[in-house]
């Protein structure tokens, strides 16, 4: 047997399970997640964060052109200093998130699916002003990078259960 033929006969035998679950690419043409790209609109950031969070979610489902859902979202954010000299000055610390988030239907103001994600990120303090206000953004931006990826995650497979179209 060809090494080509190998190839083919190993993926095949990979592929069997994937069909016997009923799996389905989510985004495969006549899937309900297929009918989302570009269809949700964010409410309008406010603050730095929901600025990064909005334009990471967009950058997963699309900029919307023609919307017909909404997602609404509360960002809270709060730090925890990890590493503390006995000096007092912070070497290390944690970026914790949470965003509640609700996907409503524009055209009749139905919720339709909703919830709260959460996550972290860490960074190193440095004594430099530049230098911790940089890694403070990157760990923000880190950290929104994650929570807009869950939401879209979850929005894109509970499509088919309340009936996007």
């Amino acid at each position: 047997m060809s090494l080509p033929d190998r190839r083919r006969v190993l993926a095949l035998i990979l592929a069997l399970p994937l069909a016997g679950c009923g799996f389905s690419p989510v985004y495969a043409p006549g899937a309900p997640a297929g009918a989302l790209v570009g269809r949700i609109e964010a409410d309008a950031p406010n603050t730095r964060d929901s600025f990064i969070f909005v334009t990471e979610f967009e950058t997963r489902m699309g900029r919307p052109e023609a919307p017909a859902y909404r997602l609404s979202y509360q960002i809270a954010i709060q730090r925890y200093d990890l590493a503390v000299t006995t000096q007092g000055a912070i070497l290390r610390y944690n970026l914790t998130g949470q965003i509640t988030w609700a996907l409503t239907d524009i055209g009749t103001g139905a919720t339709l699916t909703g919830g709260t994600v959460s996550s972290f990120t860490g960074s190193a303090a440095t004594t430099s002003t530049v230098a911790a206000q940089t890694a403070d953004d990157n760990a923000r931006r880190r950290l929104m990078q994650i929570l807009a990826t869950q939401i879209a995650t979850k929005i894109t497979a509970t499509a088919g259960d309340w009936g996007a179209a």
